[in-house]
């Protein structure tokens, strides 16, 4: 059975930074396709960044790129999302996500509105003001 425990989020004013965590069950693939997405009400979930554990360049939405950092801890199971220089419009339900195997690990996967199959952790709320 699929965990992800996520960490991290809260409060914090604009420009400033946090870093979100979200550590894997053991019972997941070594190579997978992980990341994160945030969703605002009323509005359909947003991918943020993807990166692929076994290797290969991590993905970053447009809207993000130059503030917001995806990385992994392989040992620990885990990634992490850095945000930095956070501005109001950054504020939402930041969920971690595990893509299913036969889902490419690519910006199509991060801008696609089909999310079927993925695993979700908990999410945690990021609030900018």
């Amino acid at each position: 059975h699929v965990q992800l425990v996520e960490s991290g989020g809260g409060s914090v004013q604009a420009g400033g930074s946090l870093r979100l965590s979200c550590a894997a069950s053991d019972d997941t693939h070594s190579s997978k396709c992980m990341g994160w997405f945030r969703h605002v009400t009323g509005k359909e979930r947003e991918g943020v960044a993807l990166i692929y554990t076994a290797g290969g360049v991590p993905i970053v939405a447009d809207s993000v790129a130059g503030r917001f950092t995806i990385s992994q801890d392989k040992d620990k199971n885990t990634i992490y999302l850095r945000m930095n220089d956070l501005k109001p419009e950054d504020t939402a339900v930041y969920y971690c996500a595990l893509l299913p195997r036969d889902r490419t690990c690519n910006v199509y996967a991060l801008r696609s509105s089909d999310q079927s199959g993925f695993w979700w952790g908990q999410g945690t709320q990021v609030t900018v003001s």
